[in-house]
């Protein structure tokens, strides 16, 4: 009796394992341009909180700004003059959208104006003369921004009083700097000093028991958690709880491992909905959604190399979205390539008709024949109708 109760279950996880295979597909992927022809060296972009344009930075004082939504119209690209040769590294739009902060080598600090598109360097530069600036952000109030370099070293900024050193600084590269949607506490990410949080008075306090992982990047992408979520080297991930009022208390969860991914994180991004992009290498995209805490593949590797080999060796430099799936990823040397949902095609075909109308007949049978098995009132119902009949 028992095997007989297996083989309707077994038919019924092979009609539905196509379906189940189709979901591993996330995205249908195309190239939506190349900003130059020639390798342009990205190293960072920054979609602006109105969703309207992506200011992208690189090498040699790269400086450009494209649209967002239709970035392959080259007609609505501005092309920027930082007026130098350092390496630019990152950027941060303020949170109004009119401004964005540049970080680069050498003590390289500047401000774009989108209200005539003006690049010019901030006030105050001379204390982080000769220092690589690796990352920058803005916290939420948009009265101050963070500023951290590649010797370890952490800056608070305003026009009106320069570059201030936070003091407790790292001993090893700030990879990242991200801050909470709501609160003025941001998250450091750094090589090997580990994470850390900067709090409400410029404070910054080191989260013990994180010194043992290369971090490559953090990440607040929820305005009503109290958490953000750092990226470890190793395919690992951390939830950071930040304690609101006393950041000094703020903890990590538990370590995860995602040991059945190919390649390795690297970066982040924001994506669509208050999730987290995480970029691959080789090329390729997980989604991290904190309210549930899960991360999914959203372009696997295999998938850009089986779409384009080339673009596939390139490195993931950012990645927005205008929906969910829906959005563009921009390679270090300018390529833009658009992703949009998976459409499964089904071919109008004599053949797959009589597939999909077996499939529509069998699925119901079996589920019926399930429950009939399964039901020892069905059946004896059934034998009591059946001896009706024969009298």
């Amino acid at each position: 009796m028992r095997v007989n109760h297996l083989i309707p279950i077994c038919l019924l996880l092979i009609l539905v394992l196509p379906v189940v295979m189709a979901e591993t597909k996330q995205v249908d992927l195309s190239i939506e341009t190349s900003i130059a022809d020639y390798d342009i060296g990205i190293s960072n972009a920054a979609l602006a909180p109105d969703g309207a344009t992506v200011l992208l930075v690189g090498s040699d004082g790269y400086t450009h700004l494209i649209s967002a939504k239709n970035p392959g119209d080259r007609s609505l690209d501005v092309e920027l003059n930082s007026a130098r040769d350092n390496n630019l590294n990152d950027v941060a739009w303020h949170p109004r959208s009119e401004a964005a902060l540049i970080a680069g080598d050498f003590g390289t600090a500047m401000r774009y104006e989108r209200v005539d598109h003006s690049v010019t360097i901030v006030n105050g530069t001379g204390a982080i003369l000769g220092r690589d600036m690796s990352a920058v952000a803005w916290r939420s109030a948009g009265d101050y921004a963070y500023f951290a370099s590649d010797d370890g070293s952490l800056w608070r900024f305003s026009e009106g009083t320069g570059f201030l050193n936070l003091g407790n600084d790292a001993d090893s590269k700030v990879t990242g700097i991200s801050c909470h949607l709501n609160y003025d506490l941001c998250v450091v990410s750094t090589i090997s000093s580990g994470l850390g949080v900067i709090g409400p008075t410029h404070n910054l306090t080191w989260i013990s028991g994180t010194r043992t992982n290369t971090w490559v990047d953090v990440d607040c992408p929820d305005a009503q958690l109290n958490e953000c979520v750092a990226f470890a080297s190793g395919l690992r991930m951390i939830s950071i709880q930040l304690n609101t009022v006393d950041h000094t208390k703020s903890s990590v969860g538990n370590m995860v491992e995602y040991r059945t991914l190919d390649g390795d994180f690297i970066a982040a991004s924001r994506g669509y909905s208050s999730s987290s992009l995480i970029h691959l290498a080789p090329s390729g995209t997980v989604r991290y959604d904190p309210h549930n805490d899960v991360a999914k593949v959203q372009i696997s590797s295999v998938q850009m190399a089986e779409w384009d080999s080339v673009v596939a060796g390139r490195q993931i430099s950012y990645v927005w979205e205008t929906g969910f799936n829906t959005g563009f990823l921009l390679t270090s040397n300018g390529n833009i390539i658009a992703f949009e949902p998976f459409q499964i095609q089904i071919d109008n075909t004599m053949l797959t008709t009589i597939i999909l109308i077996a499939v529509s007949v069998s699925v119901p049978g079996v589920i019926i024949g399930l429950i009939y098995m399964n039901s020892p009132f069905l059946q004896r119902k059934y034998k009591q109708l059946m001896k009706k009949r024969r009298k």
